[in-house]
């Protein structure tokens, strides 16, 4: 079995603040990315336990650089840098996919760290005229390859989102609970880990009954966004009062979702 990994780093254990999901904040942001490592460790462990014959990780976090290679879990190969090539490699073939560190989508209740691809901006994306954050546009890139999600992980919110647009039967990872948008109850790492490994050996045995995530097509596509960006600490309420300015147009497959 073939194993696709996309992480990002908000939905990792133990990352509440967005101090710690970039460089300006050297010491935070390193603190994050030993975390990351863990979780993505944690997550091969089990893709191995349940039989993977090649796990390939994609650093999806847009820093572009977040993985520590002396972290790596020896039996994965990843991809880092800037640049990705159309379909973040994904046409070399896979089995099943997973999605590590995943955050719910732009103005969730509770949700940490939410937002959909640029947090200053609140940006919120509509395809066919339903709203999907960064977890289905994930799993809309792994389904036009033929490769189901059946694996997430992140904080609650995130989870239900990836229940809601992927099914009972994707597995998922909460790693914590959110109170606000950067606000948490956090689990222990040597906790978490546990339950990641435990959930990707179960997500391995669950491809057949998670189907690829697919739209018709071509796809219907809207962005909002503010006109302006604005600090990490406005209130939501404050954000969604503000200038925004909508643009419309249309993807001719998943593959078109990350340059709309």
């Amino acid at each position: 079995m073939r194993v696709y990994i996309l992480t990002d780093l908000e939905g990792v254990t133990g990352v509440t603040l967005w101090r710690q999901t970039g460089p300006t904040h050297r010491e935070a942001y390193l603190e994050a990315r030993r975390l990351l490592m863990a979780d993505i460790s944690a997550v091969v462990d089990g893709c191995v336990d349940g039989g993977a014959t090649r796990v390939t990780v994609l650093d999806g976090h847009g820093c572009p650089y977040n993985m520590l290679p002396e972290l790596m879990h020896p039996a994965a190969e990843y991809i880092c840098g800037k640049g990705f090539p159309r379909g973040w490699g994904m046409e070399e073939g896979y089995d099943l996919g997973m999605q590590v560190g995943a955050h719910a989508m732009c103005r969730t209740a509770n949700g940490v760290l939410c937002h959909t691809q640029n947090h200053t901006t609140d940006a919120r994306y509509f395809y066919h005229g339903r709203e999907m954050g960064e977890i289905a546009q994930g799993a809309l890139e792994m389904g036009h390859f033929g490769v189901p999600c059946v694996f997430v992980s992140g904080d609650d919110a995130a989870c239900r989102e990836a229940r809601d647009f992927l099914g009972e039967h994707c597995v998922t990872v909460a790693v914590k609970k959110g109170f606000g948008r950067q606000c948490a109850s956090l689990l222990a790492p040597a906790r978490t880990g546990a339950l990641l490994r435990a959930g990707a050996r179960e997500a391995m045995q669950r491809a057949h009954l998670v189907p690829p995530m697919v739209l018709p097509l071509p796809i219907p596509a809207r962005v909002e966004t503010l006109l302006e960006p604005v600090d990490d600490d406005v209130p939501a309420s404050q954000i969604a009062a503000l200038p925004h300015r909508v643009r419309e147009g249309v993807c001719a497959t998943a593959l078109d979702i990350y340059s709309f």
